[in-house]
């Protein structure tokens, strides 16, 4: 009954499609347990490149059960303008299921989010503004939308009444913008109602039973640890648990029926939006990772910054999460340097921390501590074991395995999906 937790050990855009792809034909069930469409996974298929953002990545497996969990928030004409892009393009999206419990992303949480970070300035938090801060606040204030309020329309205009009873005050006498129409809201989540209801399922009792029935469930994390609610750069984080935690409250399942944790990483590091960041460059090295690399966000075609690999993170999720696995992204992007430095520790004034600082301050002000491994030249994405690889490359690995606290199972070193290095078996269950 293997229950497998894949999430992202950076600042995300890890590369987690593909990991979840190397599983795929070996997996029953795909579930995103956290976020909604303000994280993204590409995943190449031969010539074809998916973009994802709302779905999960296992909607592109045949056989495979893709699952929405109650811990995302559903923009729902976002769902169904992916699965219509899918279905053009030959992708059978029939199987999916979404949470009843799901919380829904009104349009009034869009506009919310647009204005409160152009009302922050300075102190903005970098959001997508696609709605999924202010949908996440509704939930925890008990007064958000649940997909199972889509079919009782008295209920649904009652808690829409509810919810913009504030909201409308705020838009008006603060950010001086219109009110949101009660009754226009309501008319437009209802449309969605007939297409929805077929798709709509008690996920957490579909889960245990396919976990009963010894099938393979992998739980897919959108975003990463650092930018976890609780354990990530708060307050330069999402607004859900994207840690190995968040899978059981994200999807209803027990923490006793997780068999292993796999944390995706790159080989370097990036992060989009605001925030501190030690690793990052602002010089050539910076620019060769972006454009080398391809970082630009899925979602929001944002550049990413780029930063050298940072073992001090790593060993953090490592533990936060319980890895048992880490599988290794983008090695090829670092072909072609002389010399790959690794940071090993922070030096915050004058102190070195070989572990995560604690305290806010004392991580905004930490200055990389950097090892400098020997680069290679040679070309690696036609490399299908360890052995394959060049000498330094084989070096460089190894030593963040040493340094990240963790061992390495699989190495992509391309973006296609063959072009990946499978070292130990990732699903411990079988």
């Amino acid at each position: 009954m293997p229950a497998v937790v894949l999430v992202g050990a950076q600042w995300g855009d890890e590369g987690k499609g593909k990991a979840t792809d190397l599983l795929g034909s070996r997996v029953d069930y795909v579930v995103k347990f956290n976020g909604g469409n303000n994280a993204g996974h590409t995943v190449v298929i031969g010539d074809e490149k998916y973009a994802l953002h709302l779905l999960p990545s296992g909607i592109l497996s045949p056989g495979v059960v893709p699952v929405i969990g109650n811990g995302v928030v559903v923009d729902i004409d976002v769902l169904f303008e992916e699965l219509d892009a899918l279905n053009s393009r030959g992708v059978d999206t029939s199987r999916l299921l979404v949470s009843s419990q799901a919380h829904v992303i009104a349009g009034y949480h869009r506009t919310l989010d647009k204005v409160t970070e152009r009302f922050l300035g300075k102190r903005r938090i970098g959001t997508t503004g696609r709605g999924i801060g202010p949908a996440y606040a509704d939930k925890i204030n008990r007064v958000g939308l649940r997909i199972a309020d889509l079919f009782d329309p008295k209920i649904l205009a009652e808690k829409v009444e509810g919810s913009l009873d504030q909201k409308n005050h705020l838009l008006v006498k603060v950010y001086n913008r219109r009110a949101v129409d009660v009754d226009e809201t309501v008319d437009e989540l209802l449309a969605h109602a007939e297409r929805l209801r077929p798709m709509v399922a008690n996920t957490p009792l579909v889960l245990n039973q396919a976990l009963d029935d010894h099938k393979t469930v992998l739980f897919e994390a959108g975003q990463a640890t650092m930018l976890d609610v609780d354990h990530g750069t708060y307050p330069f984080v999402t607004s859900s648990s994207a840690t190995a935690g968040g899978a059981v409250t994200g999807s209803g399942i027990g923490p006793t029926r997780v068999d292993s944790v796999i944390g995706v990483i790159k080989a370097y590091t990036t992060r989009v939006g605001e925030g501190p960041f030690p690793t990052e460059l602002f010089d050539a090295n910076g620019e060769y990772l972006l454009k080398t690399g391809g970082e630009y966000g899925v979602t929001t075609g944002r550049a990413r910054r780029c930063g050298w690999y940072d073992s001090v993170i790593a060993r953090y999720s490592s533990r936060i999460n319980g890895l048992t696995d880490l599988v290794v992204t983008k090695l090829d992007v670092l072909t072609g340097m002389e010399k790959v430095p690794v940071c090993v520790a922070y030096d915050v004034d004058g102190t070195r921390y070989d572990e995560m600082p604690d305290d806010q301050t004392a991580f905004h002000h930490a200055k990389p501590i950097y090892e400098e491994l020997p680069g290679w030249w040679e070309d690696i994405s036609g490399a299908r074991t360890v052995e394959d690889l060049p000498k330094n490359a084989q070096s460089y690995l190894a030593r963040l395995e040493e340094l990240s606290g963790c061992r390495i199972s699989a190495v992509g070193v391309g973006p296609r999906r063959d072009e990946i290095i499978p070292v130990h078996d990732l699903i411990h269950g079988r």
